[in-house]
């Protein structure tokens, strides 16, 4: 089995929405996926249908609860849901909190084929902690020079908890999320980042796609709401990408 984070330091280039319809295409593939949502603005957990919650990972990371307790079924996956009090999270003083989700998750890794951790928007010690206890990291990126600059900050910060907390820890891949084929500027990042990241970068494009921003205000993923779009074409090929890297990667 395989934990992975999705994450990028930056917000709005698409993680929620990678973690939750990658999760629900790893599903449909027939594997057994858990959802940590570790973002305190909870938009995995709203993204899959729950409001709000009392049993959250927030509970395992300040009382060591045990996450069994935590884990509810929805659409197709487990959940783990996400609580606002996971802000006070990052000022928690508590000496390897970081550590505290890895720990957590060591009785429960065999029940399942993936555990996917949505990552917050910042590079905070929830951040840190989803580094800490995973196997590989998804980043999500926005076809935007900043964000594309802002990459090698954020691979920086992989290298130093790869070599100071987590020595399993590897790259599976660069997503690049909200792609327009016939904007010019889409089309030079996608270069830029496939000359400078290579095969690190998956072949697989998310396209911009009004569907995978209704499907979460609906509270369902993008199979649920609309399985022929673009976005639910585009994620199903991901997750068999996904899959079919791990499966080179754990050979």
């Amino acid at each position: 089995m395989s934990v992975i984070a999705i994450a990028n330091h930056k917000g709005g280039v698409g993680k929620t929405t990678t973690t939750v319809n990658l999760a629900a295409g790893l599903g449909r593939q027939g594997h057994k996926v858990l959802v940590i949502d570790l973002d305190p603005q909870s938009n995995a957990t709203f993204s899959l249908g729950l409001k709000k919650q009392d049993r959250t990972i927030y509970q395992v990371l300040a009382f060591q609860d045990d996450i069994r307790k935590m884990i509810q079924p929805v659409a197709g996956v487990d959940l783990v849901p996400a609580s606002v009090h996971l802000a006070g999270f990052e000022k928690n003083n508590e000496v390897g909190k970081e550590f505290i989700l890895q720990e957590s998750l060591d009785p429960i890794r065999s029940e399942y084929d993936f555990i996917l951790i949505d990552c917050p928007p910042s590079l905070g010690a929830l951040t840190i902690s989803a580094l800490t206890a995973s196997d590989f990291v998804i980043i999500a990126l926005q076809p935007e020079f900043l964000a594309l600059q802002g990459m090698t900050d954020f691979i920086k910060i992989l290298r130093t908890v790869k070599t100071r907390m987590n020595s399993n820890l590897e790259l599976l891949g660069i997503v690049v999320t909200q792609f327009d084929n016939r904007k010019v500027l889409h089309r030079d990042i996608m270069e830029h980042a496939r000359n400078e990241y290579g095969d690190a970068v998956f072949d697989t494009l998310i396209r911009g796609n009004i569907a995978l921003a209704e499907c979460q205000s609906m509270g369902k993923h993008i199979f649920d709401y609309d399985e022929n779009c673009n976005g639910a074409e585009d994620y199903s090929l991901l997750a068999l990408e996904v899959s079919q890297r791990l499966q080179t990667e754990l050979v």
